[in-house]
């Protein structure tokens, strides 16, 4: 009989039983689709190679400081010159600077997210354009023509692929400002380090031809990339990479403080874009794998349940002379028709999930952005489905040759022992894999609760926040505060507006900025000892009335006013504040920094001043880097405002007015307490109508902005907890299905103990213990099973926790309630069966 044969054989004995083959079909939908979608992203994300020519020769150099916090310290230009000297196993290096910039000249005027880079960047990463060229050797040095490249990304979805970009002239602001020609478009790629938009030569960011940057070796900001020469591992470059590293700190002691622990990695590069996705992806990869095997455990009982009820069918044609590979090849060829069906709708169903997990996975790698379903969907779908046709095929037990085919078509339901226990285990076996998933969704979704309930110290729903950042072209900096100035005082004038405030700092979203670690700082009293660091402060830059806009109060002292800085016209005056005005610089610090500094003591009329070396690089004249390095009187001192974490810590922080500057960041917040977006199209229409050419963008409360930050938790919570929702919906099913079952096969049994006399409340509580226990042995193994897993895992991934105990007791607690709940209409069915139909069944 040819297998084509049993194919057909097998779709008409299906089609009479449809409502066992479409809960077949469903469930291994739900199972196969699951898989087929994640391992897709898996591949995508993580196995694919990078479009860069040569990416197995191209590493990332990573330069971290721990000891300070800084996981990427990025590095300076003599840093990179030492390097190119020293280190003959990279046979080229690539520099890339992430900046922001102001672009005008492109449409809207607009904030961008840039990137500037040496001549031979595109060279050492494997690009290649696809449209004009690429920033070349031609392109380095301060008499250079400003250059730029487009993103693919950027010049799609702004530009909407408008070829004749090509040589358009943009004006480019960011500390300084330049003009730059567009020369090129960058192929498809993997963004990195960061989602960039655009990306100039050196000449466009005056701070780079700055003699502070070229020749500062604590001036870092430069990211660094590699090609092996050829036959080199990386193993190999890592050792000679340390190996110089080593001898720069040895020649160089001042700028690597011991404290800070300043180390030098090496990692291919496709290692290092996925890194940040590997483990949550492989999390979700395994997560998806239990739901296959509580799918296809599910199925094995219905398909054990329908070999049972078949038995008479079987034993017939085993009496007719079928042999067990025939009949075997009969369950194959049905379970291959109930599998394919299911992969088939499974991979439907996956397409839209690809693009939803994607942008899931884009939260964790930039790698992510640009995921495409290809083929591999398919062939995942068709292995899954084979993969689970062959399970299937081989779980029922077949009838010996001995068999009495006549004794067993009467048309009873016996399940033998085997069969009993086959069906208990794979009910326990979804079970299990649910408690698994159901505890890590209630851990992940109790640390969601509870960052959304800590509290941050601002009034998040009442204050919007919009970046207006810098233009500088063609003003003076006290001309760049006065637009601000008079902007915050119209702004304040529309109805609704409480208070205008300026930072340089929006919370959350622009955390991790290039002062995160913090900056040196020394105090009144306070003894530097020789080789240790100085305590580090975050430094921020705000207008007078920051604090009310954002609702933090001022704990002791005043805040600034417009008497803090004051042109000396020589008049005489008996105010401190007046008198002091040039001579000394104020600041507001914030609790913790007063009460860490100046302990059991009033910080009011104290001083603080800036220790860190990196400041002498920063913009500015020398009278203005002599004032800032100056001690600060403090006049203030504010509630914390940690605008780095979301779960907000102790926090040193240093406020200057910011008409002290430097201005490297723009951003209003304003304080309503009416709609807050309602108030966007009024404020852009306000800076417009003062600057044409000003972006004003990313207007969002700070509500908004902490719940976008909390994206990636509130997007574990969700996946993982549909995960667990399918999985217990299946397993609930399993168990009723099994206990259904075993009431149908055990009528008989059920009508004679009724005769003898026993109660139906007593069959009722016995097939609910048996639901009960099948739930517990469950959830034990579970327990057991994921204590190994996470054990197992630890070692490979170290951001693998175990869950809490409330998450435990809470999934073990809601497995059994649903279990007894499930339990509750078979057994009420065993409760009513009626003896004398009962005793007739046979």
């Amino acid at each position: 009989m040819s297998f084509v044969h049993d194919l057909r054989v097998a779709a008409h004995s299906l089609i009479r039983t449809p409502g066992l083959a479409i809960a077949v079909v469903l469930t291994l939908a739900l199972g196969i689709g699951a898989n087929a979608a994640i391992f897709t992203l898996v591949r995508g994300v993580l196995l694919k190679p990078l479009v860069n020519r040569g990416e197995d020769r191209l590493i990332y150099i990573r330069q971290s400081a721990p000891g300070i916090g800084a996981e990427n310290a990025t590095f300076s230009v003599p840093e990179l010159q030492d390097l190119r000297a020293s280190v003959k196993t990279v046979s080229a290096f690539g520099d890339f600077s992430a900046m922001d910039f102001t672009m005008i000249g492109l449409g809207e005027p607009r904030s961008i997210q840039g990137g500037v880079v040496g001549g031979t960047y595109f060279d050492v990463m494997g690009l290649h354009p696809v449209l004009g060229r690429l920033i070349g050797p031609q392109d380095d040095g301060p008499q250079a023509a400003g250059v730029v490249v487009l993103t693919y990304r950027f010049w799609t979805t702004a530009l909407h692929k408008d070829p004749s970009v090509l040589g358009k002239t943009v004006r480019l602001g960011s500390i300084g400002d330049r003009s730059a020609t567009v020369i090129g478009v960058l192929e498809p790629c993997v963004p990195y380090p960061q989602d960039t938009e655009i990306i100039s030569n050196v000449v466009t960011s005056p701070h780079h031809l700055s003699a502070t940057m070229v020749t500062g070796r604590i001036h870092r900001m430069t990211e660094l990339f590699g090609r092996l020469a050829p036959g080199v591992t990386p193993d190999q470059a890592g050792a000679e990479l340390r190996s110089a590293y080593a001898a720069m700190k040895k020649d160089h002691p001042e700028a690597y403080a011991q404290e800070a622990d300043f180390q030098v990695g090496v990692k291919l590069l496709r290692d290092e874009i996925t890194s940040g996705a590997r483990t949550v992806l492989l999390v979700l990869l395994a997560a998806s794998g239990l739901v296959f095997i509580i799918a296809c455990s599910n199925v094995a009982n219905l398909i054990l349940a329908r070999t049972v009820r078949r038995e008479g069918e079987l034993a017939v044609r085993v009496a007719l002379g079928a042999s067990k590979g025939a009949l075997r090849r009969m369950l194959l060829a049905e379970s291959l028709l109930l599998c394919g069906a299911g992969a088939a709708l499974g991979v439907m169903s996956a397409q839209p999930m690809v693009a939803i997990l994607a942008r899931y996975a884009s939260r964790f790698s930039v790698r992510a952005l640009d995921f495409r379903v290809d083929s591999s969907l398919l062939w995942v779908g068709a292995a899954l489905a084979i993969v689970a046709a062959v399970i299937l095929a081989f779980v029922p037990r077949l009838p010996s040759s001995g068999t009495n085919g006549l004794s067993l078509a009467s048309g009873s339901v016996r399940i033998t022992g085997s069969t009993s226990r086959r069906q208990r285990i794979f009910a326990v076996t979804q079970i299990a894999a649910s408690f698994v998933l159901l505890a890590g969704a209630s851990a992940l979704i109790t640390t969601l609760i509870a960052l959304q309930r800590t509290q941050t110290g601002l009034d998040t729903q009442h204050v919007l926040a919009i970046d207006v950042p810098p233009m500088e072209y063609g003003k003076t900096p006290e001309q760049v505060v006065d637009f601000y100035k008079e902007s915050m005082r119209r702004i304040d004038a529309l109805p609704g507006v409480s208070r205008t405030g300026f930072g340089n700092v929006v919370p959350w979203r622009d955390a991790g900025g290039p002062t995160a670690p913090g900056l040196q700082f020394s105090a009144d009293r306070h003894v530097h000892a020789s080789g240790v660091e100085d305590p580090r402060a975050q430094w921020r830059v705000i207008s007078p009335g920051f604090f009310a806009a954002l609702g933090v109060p001022i704990i002791a002292g005043r805040d600034f006013n417009a008497l803090d800085r004051q042109n000396n016209d020589g008049q005489s005056n008996n105010n401190k504040d007046q008198n002091n005005k040039n001579e000394e610089p104020v600041v507001i610090v914030s609790q913790t920094l007063a009460q860490r500094m100046f302990p059991n003591q009033d910080a009011v009329n104290r001083h603080v001043y800036w220790t860190d070396p990196v400041l002498q690089f920063f913009p500015g004249t020398d009278l203005e880097k002599a004032r800032l390095l100056a001690p600060h009187r403090i006049i203030g001192v504010t509630a914390d405002i940690d605008d780095e974490h979301v779960v907000p810590e102790p926090i040193l922080t240093v406020y200057s007015p910011f008409e002290e500057g430097p201005l490297l960041g723009g951003r209003l917040f304003i304080h309503t307490n009416a709609n807050p977006y309602s108030l966007v199209t009024p404020v852009t229409r306000i800076i417009r109508g003062m600057s044409a050419d000003q972006p004003v963008e990313r207007a969002a409360t700070l509500e908004d902005i902490r719940a976008e930050v909390l994206t990636p938790d509130r997007l574990n919570s969700v996946v993982f907890g549909v995960f667990a929702a399918v999985a217990l919906a299946i397993a609930v099913v399993g168990v009723a299905g099994v206990l259904a079952f075993s009431v149908s096969a055990r009528t008989r049994e059920f009508g004679i103990r009724l005769a003898l006399g026993s109660e139906p409340q007593r069959l009722l509580k016995g097939v609910i213990a048996e639901g009960t226990l099948m739930a517990a042995a469950g959830v034990l193994a579970g327990g057991a099973f994921g204590l190994v897993l996470a054990r197992l895992a630890g070692r490979y991934f170290l951001d693998v926790k175990m869950p809490g105990a409330l998450p435990v007791l809470v999934s073990a607690f809601v497995l059994i309630a649903v279990a007894i709940i499930a339990s509750v209409l078979p057994a009420a069915r065993a409760a009513r069966v009626d003896v004398m139909e009962a005793l007739r069944s046979e």
